[in-house]
């Protein structure tokens, strides 16, 4: 029932690629929801993350990162998201990597100009920066825009300034009632969230250019038995890629199922059979129609 005091909004994080986005989420969720990695562009799709206390619910979502490099349709697809969440958000949350303002920050400023709803800006990483007094030209040039209500310094890694976010965004979120029960953590389902598991080690375990031209699909998730069963497969666009990922003597493929496996069995509760193999399909990147059928044109599939 929907008390006067009952607040719940959509927070969309937004930034360019590789400025933490997803490591905020985790943190204000205290849970390991989005994956993670050094290289850009690791999130592909919003992926909705649920915090709520008491009479707040705030429904994050995390958005690929922003740029102007969107020649291949996966690039388009990942950007439009980002673009879509902002306007549909009732409150939009910047994130910047320290005191480095860039060409690519700009731009994101503007979509968030354009989209004209409220905004917080965080200046993330500053647990890598010795001195904080560098932030200071960085904090009057945001705040000099008008853009945003609320500019303030985190560690989304170490957790530094988070509590204190989060609270502000509680206090932000207009009044309404709950979306979602007070103990779900998002509306993605397990079968998504352990191809992801599974994306997250290759884009670790993989050189720079290599993770992008790979994808995962779940071909069954059977939990009839006392251990889950999963197939899935790893698709990428060369035969080359493909003995990459394998591995000599099937070593690196082995290595990332191991890891993933134990991730989705932290995940379930429940032990895991975890059955990987390699596919070429070539040129899925840049296909709407593969796109579509992966589920990374912005649809939710299950």
């Amino acid at each position: 029932m929907t008390t006067v005091t009952d607040r719940c909004g959509t927070v969309a994080i937004a930034g360019r690629p590789n400025v933490g986005k997803s490591t905020l989420l985790n943190r204000v969720l205290g849970e390991k929801l989005s994956i993670t990695s050094r290289k850009p562009q690791t999130t592909r799709r919003n992926l909705i993350g649920i915090d709520t206390e008491g009479a707040c619910q705030a429904i994050y979502v995390d958005t690929p990162g922003i740029h102007r490099r969107v020649q291949r349709a996966i690039n388009r697809s990942m950007v439009g998201n980002a673009k879509a969440a902002l306007g549909d958000a009732d409150l939009i949350v910047l994130v910047l990597d320290r005191d480095r303002l860039t060409e690519g920050d700009e731009w994101v400023m503007r979509q968030v100009e354009w989209a004209a709803k409220p905004a917080f800006a965080l200046i993330n990483k500053i647990d890598l920066l010795g001195d904080k007094t560098r932030l200071l030209p960085a904090m009057e040039r945001l705040g000099a825009t008008g853009l945003f209500a609320e500019i303030m310094p985190v560690s989304a890694l170490g957790g530094e300034g988070v509590a204190e976010f989060r609270s502000l965004v509680f206090q932000s979120l207009p009044a309404g009632p709950h979306l979602f029960a007070a103990d779900q953590l998002t509306d993605e389902s397990e079968r998504f969230l352990a191809s992801e598991m599974i994306r997250e080690k290759l884009m670790r375990r993989l050189g720079d250019e290599l993770p992008h031209r790979t994808a995962v699909v779940v071909e069954s998730f059977d939990e009839g038995s006392a251990v889950v069963d999963i197939r899935a497969q790893i698709l990428v666009e060369r035969a080359g890629q493909k003995r990459i990922v394998i591995g000599k003597d099937g070593g690196k493929l082995k290595s990332i199922g191991r890891e993933a496996r134990l991730d989705i069995e932290r995940m379930l509760g429940r032990q895991v059979m975890l059955h990987l193999w390699v596919k070429v399909r070539s040129g899925w990147s840049d296909s709407p129609a593969a796109l579509r059928s992966l589920g990374l044109d912005g649809r939710r599939f299950s």
